[in-house]
């Protein structure tokens, strides 16, 4: 009777251990994520930029076209809803979602013209087909034509199903984080 109580504690300690080693590991992840976060580093895991992981650079001028940037979004009903249609990661920012990776097409003063395509002062923006429909099937409704607040950026992607500002509006350009630079990425 011994034999088998002795026998059945090596079967324990191996799942104690077992569970030690996933607990340590998850440690180690955790620690590495938020000190990578605290780092500037953050992981891409949509497709409207290669996945994988990428840097926050400290943006030292004033925003411009063409800058590939990390953004917050604002906390607005629009964003929550985003939330709510998976759009969007959970995430630090303040609204509670992830940064978004976008590119700049147009800032302050500049008219962005929304129809089938997207135009910025007239000139006509590759990829930006808008969409009807998300890949649920659910209604997308494009934002409105105009020009650029003060204070605002109107973001794009080139990846077709990209929810940008083309659906959402130009947001607070305070929402910058910076510039955008790959480390580690891969574009499928």
């Amino acid at each position: 009777m011994t034999d088998l109580i002795v026998g059945a504690c090596p079967i324990r300690q191996r799942k104690r251990s077992a569970v030690a080693v996933v607990l340590v590991g998850l440690a180690v992840i955790v620690t590495i994520v938020f000190a990578g976060a605290a780092a500037g580093y953050r992981v891409n895991m949509t497709p409207s930029e290669p996945l994988g992981i990428w840097r926050i650079r400290p943006l030292r001028r004033p925003v411009a076209v063409g800058d590939l940037i990390f953004i917050c979004p604002p906390a607005t009903v629009v964003f929550a809803e985003a939330r709510s249609r998976g759009y969007l990661h959970r995430g630090l920012c303040k609204a509670g979602s992830a940064p978004l990776i976008k590119s700049v097409i147009a800032i302050a003063g500049q008219h962005v013209e929304i129809g089938a395509n997207l135009s910025v002062d007239g000139r006509a923006v590759a990829n930006s087909r808008l969409v009807p429909r998300d890949g649920a099937g659910r209604l997308l409704e494009a934002s409105r034509s105009g020009i650029v607040p003060d204070g605002d950026v109107f973001l794009h992607s080139p990846f077709s199903a990209s929810w940008d500002s083309r659906y959402f509006g130009p947001i607070p350009a305070s929402g910058i984080l910076g510039l955008a630079q790959e480390v580690l990425t891969y574009a499928p």
